[in-house]
């Protein structure tokens, strides 16, 4: 199957090592050693071409009381990773959480100035992705929206937004029962980043489901499980993937495309959402696109749903999708007439005026 085979071949895509909330309470000797251990794996990974296409790290938040010590933690590992002037792993970003204000990203930006020359990068190989998981970072005190200033702060190093569910909905003051990544004010929040962020280039992500597949009862040593214990194991792990699996359709529907996973077990449902969430749509897109790349200058209409040039530039964005994340191949799309340079351009209204012309 297509995601037995994504697990085989490439079951993480995109990595954070974490030194924020999933890391935990340590004491700076610990931390240095791990930031700098990380450091050496990742270095190790790197030179042996066995690292994710992305991979980076999630440093602390940039407040008075941890910025020092998110400063010390980045400072140790890329010291490390780039030791004897080795370059950075391709597309390697620092993630910077809970950011509240302008100044949090410009203050990286800065960092990331300084210690460009020290290590022997180029100018503007460091980058880096804001976590939206505060109602700050969405609309500032003065009613503007905030993502536009937080991107223009951090002066062309941005690439991404990754959105934080559960920071999010206890700032705003949801209780701990409610909090998940479907709530209308998770939808509300997103909708903002996409407005505030469209014709950016930046990327965005979804937040994750904090209920995890494992089961509830554990075998003490000597003893088995009872088939009762089985049973409602079984039953917790299938109740957290149908969450999980509902949670990714709720992501792909709102546009989407990533979220961030928290246990291994996850990716089974992460990419069983994906793939059906194209491939049921495989087939009515397909005759709809065909529709349209026959009649390139006109709308059309298949069965009740009518087309306009908006809806082709969906309907392209769909397979360019489907294609980058392997649910559809390429030579599905070109039997609907649309050929690879077409595609490849990414623009339906360039397709209508070019076939205007032929």
């Amino acid at each position: 199957t297509l995601v037995g085979r994504k697990l085989k071949s490439e079951p993480v895509e995109d990595f954070r090592l974490d030194f924020e909330d999933g890391y935990g309470n340590r004491s700076n000797e610990e931390e240095d050693g791990h930031a700098e251990s990380a450091a050496r794996e990742v270095a190790k990974g790197r030179d042996e071409g066995t690292l994710p296409p992305f991979i980076g790290i999630r440093i602390k938040t940039f407040t008075e009381e941890l910025r020092e010590r998110a400063v010390r933690t980045m400072d140790i590992f890329l010291t490390t990773l780039v030791e004897g002037e080795k370059p950075l792993p391709a597309n390697f970003t620092v993630t910077l959480p809970k950011v509240t204000v302008p100044e949090q990203v410009t203050a990286l930006a800065d960092l990331f100035d300084l210690m460009e020359p020290r290590l022997g990068l180029d100018k503007g190989a460091l980058t880096f992705e804001i976590m939206v998981e505060t109602p700050q970072s969405i609309l500032g005190a003065d009613g503007r929206l905030m993502l536009p200033r937080l991107v223009a702060a951090a002066r062309g190093r941005c690439t991404s937004a990754h959105f934080g569910t559960y920071d999010y909905t206890a700032g705003v003051n949801i209780t701990a029962a409610h909090q998940h990544m479907a709530h209308p004010a998770c939808d509300f929040a997103k909708s903002m980043m996409q407005v505030s962020l469209a014709g950016t280039g930046l990327m965005m992500s979804d937040g994750a489901t904090n209920v995890m597949p494992v089961g509830v009862h554990r075998a003490k040593d000597g003893e088995a499980l009872s088939p009762q214990q089985i049973l409602e194991n079984r039953r917790a792990i299938h109740r957290a993937w149908k969450l999980h699996f509902d949670h990714v359709r709720h992501s792909l529907e709102t546009a989407f495309y990533q979220g961030w996973d928290l246990h291994p077990a996850q990716l089974v449902t992460r990419y069983a959402a994906v793939y059906s969430f194209f491939l049921e749509s495989l087939a009515p897109g397909s005759e709809r696109l065909t529709n349209f790349i026959q009649k390139a200058a006109q709308a059309t209409l298949v069965g009740d749903v009518f087309d306009d040039a908006a809806t082709g530039q969906g309907l392209l964005n769909f397979f360019l999708r489907g294609i980058a994340c392997g649910a559809i191949p390429e030579e599905e799309v070109l039997g609907t007439g649309i050929t690879l340079e077409e595609l490849r351009g990414r623009s339906f209204v360039k397709i209508l005026k070019n076939r205007r012309g032929q």
